[in-house]
């Protein structure tokens, strides 16, 4: 044991199993450090109690505790979703993207469709896309076939439909793709 401290090797311990107040103090650590919505949050706690055990009477009521973060405004699924929606809107993500992410997170179907992109959202978004990734007319090379349908695939995965993935690729220049992402005027939801 000592020449293994003397190598630089450290011994792990493992952490105390959680109780009551761990748990509590663990959620509330990370609803503070994170925006989170109420299915991630309860996940983060399954998994530490899997990594860690449970030390208490009676098993951990997770859903009870999440509700009590939902009811005192710590964890807001609508807010999360709006920041979330947001956010990959401006990376350049497309609407079916953005609806995983929200899927993925736990966000109810009323949520996640209250907060779908309108068109001309979707419309910036692939312009966004199209410039962070020199796609179509930003890009420095002449489009042959096959990196055309590189860039109108990598679109799509992004998320965008196969229309808008066409229209900004095949846009004749930068103009003519702000033209067309400016055409439709909506706000972010």
């Amino acid at each position: 044991m000592a020449a293994d401290r003397q190598a630089g090797s450290k011994v792990r311990r493992q952490p105390k199993p959680l109780d009551p107040a761990r748990l509590d103090e663990l959620a509330l650590t990370y609803v503070a450090r994170f925006a989170t919505s109420a299915a991630k949050l309860e996940r983060y706690l399954k998994r530490k109690l899997r990594e860690r055990g449970w030390d208490g009477e009676r098993e951990p009521d997770l859903p009870a505790l999440v509700g009590r973060y939902v009811d005192l405004g710590y964890v807001d699924d609508e807010a999360y979703a709006r920041s979330k929606s947001g956010s990959l809107l401006r990376r350049g993500y497309g609407a079916r993207r953005v609806g995983e992410a929200l899927r993925e997170a736990g966000i109810d179907e009323t949520v996640r469709e209250s907060v779908r992109p309108r068109e001309g959202v979707e419309r910036r978004a692939a312009l966004a896309l199209a410039r962070k990734r020199r796609f179509g007319p930003f890009g420095r090379e002449v489009l042959d076939r096959e990196r055309r349908q590189k860039q109108i695939a990598a679109m799509l995965r992004a998320g965008h439909p196969l229309d808008s993935a066409r229209e900004m690729v095949d846009a004749a220049s930068e103009a003519a793709a702000e033209l067309w992402a400016a055409e439709i005027g909506d706000e972010e939801p």
